[in-house]
């Protein structure tokens, strides 16, 4: 299938649509160092990467008219104007480019898109702007006239006639349901073209918080897994009544168990200043900077470093000590292979990687829209994503 990626940052999501068997015939990102990190693993080989097209680029300055044939449309717009930290200024931010990637659905009229961004979009302060958003999806045609304000413009959608463009749904996710090591909270939009007569549904998780709690402290095949004593680390007090829950029910969860930072580091070791394993000193510890425990998937990768206000960038090791993620530990929980490199500093690396949307999450969400194009059939992009997950 024949995609093409606006705001493409290191290649997370990319990466995730690749192994799903999407091909993208256009990639663009405005941020140079960025796009450096792609061009350099281009030019190592990379598996998927070495195939991208990627270019230093202005989604302002693309001309979609020229892009045909496209199945699908993928990118994730700035979020920094709906996120958590910041100003909040949301449209009225110079970097929200949402009417940019509506305007690569109208003009590119793919089978499908994706979006994705930060979950604050949802909530109640910019809750308005997300179903702006959705309807002109729905609609990209009706595009907005000069002077008209979002609110009149929605209201001029909603109340349209006209047969909708394209069929598109919502949703929150939580990328650990769906096999990143991150517990990292997104929104998602994905549209269908209305002519080809299909309803997308939400996504259905395939790892869950119960199943890992089932396996750590009822049957102990994690910790075996791992070549550790069952039990060794105590149920967390908010888990305990879910444990004791799954033991009454005496019924094994179904699906896969959350990825643990634990899992997604073995056999990595300790930093030894090779390929991006470089130890960052000077973490600690001190009250709302706690770093991310080994056996649960990691904190959301924050776009920071030093300053990152919750310790999301920091490990807590079996001894009770902290120390920052290296940049090869980091790529591992995006779903980056270990021969994907970056050749910038630590810091910028860090900032590439906590902008990056997961691998498993974009191969997840790749595959359900193959799945969904193709009248609802398991693709072979999709178990292949599941395999690589």
């Amino acid at each position: 299938m024949q995609s093409a990626e606006l705001f493409a940052g290191c290649g997370g999501l990319a990466l995730g649509m690749s192994r799903a068997g999407f091909r993208h015939q256009h990639m663009a990102e405005f941020d140079r160092d960025a796009v450096a990190t792609v061009l350099h693993n281009k030019a190592k080989g990379v598996e998927h990467v070495r195939d991208w097209p990627m270019d230093l680029q202005d989604v302002r300055e693309i001309d979609w008219k020229r892009l045909t044939s496209l199945d699908l449309v993928s990118g994730g717009p700035p979020c920094q104007p709906f996120g958590i930290g910041g100003k909040k200024r949301g449209q009225e931010d110079h970097r929200d480019m949402w009417p940019e990637a509506i305007r690569a659905v109208r003009e590119a009229k793919p089978r499908s898109f994706l979006f994705e961004n930060v979950r604050n979009l949802a909530g109640p302060r910019f809750r308005p702007y997300l179903e702006w958003i959705v309807s002109h999806l729905e609609r990209p045609g009706m595009a907005r006239e000069t002077g008209e304000s979002h609110a009149e413009h929605h209201a001029r959608l909603a109340a349209s006639r006209t047969r909708k463009e394209f069929n598109v749904v919502w949703q929150l996710v939580n990328a650990a349901d769906f096999g990143a090591a991150q517990i990292r909270h997104r929104v998602l939009i994905f549209g269908i073209r209305s002519d080809l007569n299909v309803l997308p549904t939400p996504m259905t998780p395939t790892h869950s918080r119960d199943r890992l709690l089932w396996e750590q402290y009822i049957t102990g095949e994690y910790w075996t897994r791992h070549g550790l004593k069952k039990g060794r680390v105590p149920i967390l007090l908010q888990d305990r009544a879910r444990v004791e829950r799954l033991k009454r029910a005496d019924v094994e969860p179904a699906g896969a168990p959350w990825v643990t930072l634990r899992d997604a580091l073995r056999g990595l070791g300790e930093p030894d200043g090779k390929c991006n394993h470089v130890l960052q000193v000077g973490a600690r510890v001190y009250p709302g900077h706690t770093g991310s425990p080994l056996d649960l998937p990691a904190k959301a990768l924050k776009a920071g470093d030093h300053g990152v206000p919750g310790g999301e960038n920091m490990m807590v090791r079996d001894d009770g000590s902290v120390r920052y993620f290296t940049t090869r530990e980091a790529a591992r929980l995006v779903g980056l292979p270990d021969d994907y490199e970056f050749p910038r500093s630590w810091t910028e690396s860090m900032r590439q990687l906590g902008n990056a949307v997961p691998a498993a999450l974009g191969a997840a969400a790749g595959g359900w829209l193959a799945a969904q194009l193709d009248g609802g059939k398991a693709s072979s992009g999709l178990a292949s994503a599941r395999r690589a997950a």
